[in-house]
């Protein structure tokens, strides 16, 4: 894209950078001062002099990054960094996730870090900011993407858990550890009563949503069941990365399921060798994405992380300034 010589955040190789308030926005290596959107791996690193960050966050960026010089804020509480005025405002991705609204001058700039615009008990919804500028994720950018109701997907996966009970088989269901399976585990608690159990990596998280009050459906970590218990009939969840490992061997003739919004296209849940796949994603779906950025009043748009080059060739069409930056952003999902 090209540079303009006032633009409030400009593109450096730390990642997005405000020279006004000389911070960063989720950048990727040190820096002195780092605006965190949220606390997924692929926006929150370790390494930086400062994180400034919302309320909600800060005890998801202490399991995830330890003790480090946070500053937190109230969602929408403005504060000073050098010239700029900065505020945090409700992405709706994953507990305490926030957009960064910077002003300068009479500018206004958004970058959205990750957001979705479906319900979600486990977090606050999306709030609408107004702006000259808006950068947007693009991580579901594609027509394709639209997201069916979350309860009913939740009602799926509770459906094929009562199937494998009847076949006397386990039902794994892999998914993320911050956000979405604490999303599936509040909205479960609408219909299901068996405890789930959770592979370490995600018990952690739940216990971190659970401590900021955040209501799910019973949990036990695997961890603690004695050798050679019966699952039959179970759900237990477990990360993406624990699939094929020695950790599932202890799930005699399981049925393997995965959530995510990848599960849109069933290509991809043949090639992942899932026996069901559940469409239930922590971002904006294409319908969302563009009802979003006409929501702003933007009238300039920067994509990021994912299928930009579709969604910055509608903007264009549509009469707006649109374009990309290239960033680390995306590993999550």
């Amino acid at each position: 894209m090209t540079e303009l010589a006032d633009d409030v955040i400009v593109l450096r190789r730390e990642g997005l950078y405000c020279p006004a308030g000389d911070f960063h926005i989720d950048p990727w290596r040190p820096v002195a001062n780092a605006v965190i959107t949220h606390g997924h791996g692929d926006h929150a690193r370790t390494g930086m002099g400062r994180y400034y960050t919302s309320h909600g966050s800060l005890p998801i960026l202490r399991w995830r990054l330890g003790e480090q010089d946070y500053q937190t804020y109230d969602y929408g509480q403005a504060f000073s960094l050098g010239d700029a005025q900065v505020s945090l405002h409700s992405a709706g991705h994953v507990l305490g996730s926030a957009q960064v609204r910077v002003q300068v001058g009479d500018r206004v700039w958004v970058a959205s870090g990750d957001y979705k615009r479906q319900a979600d008990p486990t977090c606050a919804p999306f709030e609408v900011v107004p702006c000259d500028v808006f950068i947007t994720e693009a991580t579901f950018g594609l027509p394709v993407y639209r997201w069916p109701d979350a309860r009913q997907v939740a009602a799926q996966i509770v459906d094929w858990r009562r199937a494998c009970e009847q076949r006397g088989r386990p039902a794994l269901l892999y998914c993320y550890a911050l956000g979405k399976a604490q999303r599936v585990l509040a909205e479960l608690a609408r219909f299901d009563e068996p405890p789930v159990f959770l592979h370490g990596a995600i018990q952690a998280g739940v216990q971190v949503y659970r401590d900021a009050g955040i209501a799910m459906i019973a949990t036990a970590p695997v961890a603690e069941q004695p050798r050679g218990a019966d699952y039959a009939g179970r759900l237990v969840l477990a990360p993406p990365s624990a699939a094929g490992s020695t950790w599932t061997r202890r799930f005699q003739g399981a049925e393997h399921g995965f959530a995510s919004g990848w599960m849109r296209l069933r290509g991809n849940r043949r090639r992942r060798n899932y026996d069901r796949g559940f469409v239930i994603s922590d971002h904006a779906d294409w319908p969302d994405l563009l009802d979003t950025i006409a929501q702003t009043g933007a009238r300039r748009i920067i994509a990021t992380h994912g299928n930009t080059d579709a969604l910055i060739r509608v903007l264009n069409e549509r009469g707006l300034q649109a374009e990309a930056f290239a960033t680390d952003f995306g590993a999550e999902e």
